[in-house]
């Protein structure tokens, strides 16, 4: 049966040996489909194959494929998020069981999802920016502390911390987060209050000073330019770095009432600039070097209308890549008038 690589159910069978567009062979007959494997599939740019499904002797009818499942466990994050963001505005606090009930099931999950490139593009969506902008906080920080070393533990809590840093936003006034235009000072003040509010919120919720620590610290920065205390880079707390990056990485990539959403590689090289002196060089570098290889495979846009595939990247200047275009590779590293527009699965 022929498929859609996004239909493809986990414990299904390829049913023929399978080569990218390029004649490299990507996985042989009979292999069965995990998340991995369908993730190397994206990575090739492959887009349908014949399999051999065991669905209805192995698994109910209708099961949901890995997208759906994992499309699923985002609308859980961000309704989860909604709930705790409208009880901290109404009470003050929040339920912490529900922090856990939703974060634990689908942070399982993403250790069977290597590929974090197609789970960014799968949150391209039109959910409110707050909320989906903590899903993907919580996610990355996930994946940056274990890229780190940190335990699984650690793991967790970091990543509790990045899903929450925003709640303090519950108590900042609507017109303010949503205004189109440049703040006033008395606006920007305003805004700056949610890391307090978020200490207080998170404080009064849950026995978890260091994710009440991580919501205040957040938006500080090493050199001292950072809010709401200025502190330098030894004052920060670790976790508070790790969900800096993340929530820096996520607010340029997502699209805002006052911004238009900006592509994934190119917010990466920002990142890297940013790591001389604003982050925490040694985060930003393990995040740039776990996430840059998921590129490869994608689909892109270029500024010249052509459409093409990431096939390669550049040592030498890992924000370039080698493109192919039809049958032939553009090398970005020295077509430096060509870009990279819009990314795709």
């Amino acid at each position: 049966m022929r498929v859609h690589v996004m239909d493809v159910k986990p414990g299904d069978y390829l049913g023929t040996d399978t080569f990218n567009a390029r004649g490299l062979h990507v996985l042989s007959k009979g292999t069965q489909l995990r998340m991995d494997e369908i993730s190397k599939l994206l990575q090739h740019g492959i887009d349908y194959i014949d399999i051999e499904s065991l669905e209805e002797t192995l698994s109910p009818p209708h099961k949901p494929s890995v997208i759906q499942t994992v499309t699923a466990s985002f609308d859980t994050m961000i309704d989860g998020f909604e709930s705790l963001y409208l009880e901290a505005l109404t009470k003050g606090s929040f339920n912490p069981s529900v922090v856990d009930d939703v974060l634990q099931p689908t942070l399982q999950s993403l250790d069977k999802h290597k590929d974090v490139v197609t789970l960014l593009l799968l949150l391209d969506r039109e959910d409110e920016y707050t909320y989906n902008h903590s899903l993907q906080v919580g996610m990355l920080s996930y994946y940056i502390a274990t890229w780190l070393g940190y335990s699984k533990q650690e793991c967790y809590e970091i990543s509790r911390a990045g899903y929450l840093i925003d709640i303090g936003k519950c108590r900042i006034s609507p017109d303010v987060l949503n205004k189109p235009g440049k703040l006033t000072l008395e606006e920007f003040e305003e805004v700056k209050r949610h890391t307090t509010y978020g200490y207080e919120i998170i404080r009064n919720s849950m026995d978890d000073p260091t994710a009440a620590l991580v919501a205040l610290q957040h938006h500080e920065r090493e050199d001292g330019s950072g809010y709401p205390a200025n502190l330098t880079k030894s004052e920060i707390h670790p976790y508070a770095q790790i969900a800096a990056v993340a929530d820096v990485y996520s607010a340029m990539t997502s699209p805002r009432v006052y911004q238009s959403k900006r592509e994934l590689i190119s917010v990466l090289h920002e990142l890297h600039n940013l790591s001389f002196g604003k982050l925490n060089g040694k985060t930003v570098h393990a995040f740039i070097q776990h996430l840059m290889p998921n590129f490869i495979g994608k689909r892109v846009l270029l500024n010249t209308g052509d459409m093409g595939v990431i096939v390669m990247n550049n040592p030498m200047d890992v924000f370039r890549p080698l493109v192919q275009v039809d049958h032939k590779f553009l090398d970005l590293s020295r077509e430096r008038s060509v870009s990279i527009v819009e990314i795709y699965t």
